[in-house]
């Protein structure tokens, strides 16, 4: 695994399941979101997503709602709401690296993973606890930590 990049202050990279939420029917984990979203993109943070984070989450809300209209405006809206990093051989490597290592972790999640350590963020923001065993990475939970 590749040293991981100079960390870059007040980053935060979001992981879909956030987005997800924000734009599902529970209202509990709907309006946690919504809040926390609204505190990254406007707050001193800088919010940003992979590339995958906005296809994961079009490929959801697509399967979630049948909307093909729908899903694509929801994921142009988030790719408005994010700095998007991309995906490229660096990282598809170091997810690669991060599943064979970390049993909690699944493919997505290690894509999101990879991202925020190639880039050098040091804050996920994830409901998700598979991304709690990264090393150099906290996770930052948008329905408790508020």
């Amino acid at each position: 695994m590749n040293p991981p990049a100079s960390p870059m202050e007040n980053a935060v990279l979001v992981d879909a399941a956030v987005v997800a939420y924000a734009l599902g029917d529970s209202a509990l984990e709907r309006d946690a979101c919504r809040r926390f979203l609204v505190q990254i993109t406007t707050g001193p943070n800088r919010a940003y997503a992979s590339v995958e984070m906005i296809q994961e989450v079009v490929h959801h809300r697509l399967r979630r709602t049948g909307d093909r209209t729908r899903a694509v405006r929801e994921g142009k809206e988030a790719c408005a709401a994010f700095t998007l990093l991309a995906f490229d051989r660096e990282i598809l490597d170091l997810s690669l690296e991060l599943i064979e290592k970390l049993p909690t972790i699944g493919g997505r999640d290690a894509v999101h993973a990879a991202t925020a350590i190639a880039y050098g963020i040091e804050t996920v923001a994830s409901p998700d606890s598979a991304f709690d065993d990264l090393p150099g990475v906290r996770r930052l939970d948008p329905l408790k930590d508020l």
